[in-house]
């Protein structure tokens, strides 16, 4: 990706983080019907932030993938989950925060089947209020990855709740 999100080349992702070059992902924030955001404990076997929580689900668009195909995919992939009612919330730059990924950002919400995470992805997920992601944030920020720091930071995630 050029600085205004034009494709350039393909490339593998692990070249493209090692040269730190803009390139597109997906995340998708998945709600419980009490507003409860579910993050998950990323598998051990990730070669990225192993065992550390992170948001709902995310990941990487593939050539010739659009956003809403990858977010669909990543959800079944990762959690089990078939969506339907995906809403858009908002695309994010490319920027360090983001690990120089142009974000687009969905929603899933009010969720109501059981999360089955797929425990090659996903260690174990969970869902928490707000005040709860607060306290990790702030008391135990190593054991989260920097994305879920960054966004909720800038104050994504439960405002994308409150909107609704």
């Amino acid at each position: 990706m050029d600085r205004g999100n034009r494709s350039l080349m393909v490339m593998r992702v692990s070249e493209i983080h090692r040269q730190l070059l803009p390139h597109r992902s997906v995340v998708v924030l998945v709600f419980r019907q009490d507003g409860k955001l579910y993050l998950q404990k990323r598998s051990h076997k990730k070669n990225v932030f192993p065992g550390r929580w992170d948001i709902s689900t995310c990941g990487h668009v593939r050539p010739f993938e659009g956003t809403v195909d990858t977010a669909e995919r990543k959800l079944e992939h990762e959690l089990n989950i078939r969506a339907d009612r995906l809403k858009f919330v908002r695309h994010l730059a490319a920027t360090p925060g983001t690990g120089f990924e142009f974000t687009s950002l969905y929603a899933l919400e009010r969720v109501n089947e059981q999360v089955e995470p797929n425990p090659q992805e996903v260690g174990e997920g969970y869902f928490y209020s707000a005040e709860e992601i607060q306290y990790l944030v702030r008391e135990f920020r190593e054991l989260l990855t920097p994305r879920l720091v960054y966004l909720w930071e800038e104050g994504i995630p439960f405002p994308v709740w409150e909107s609704v």
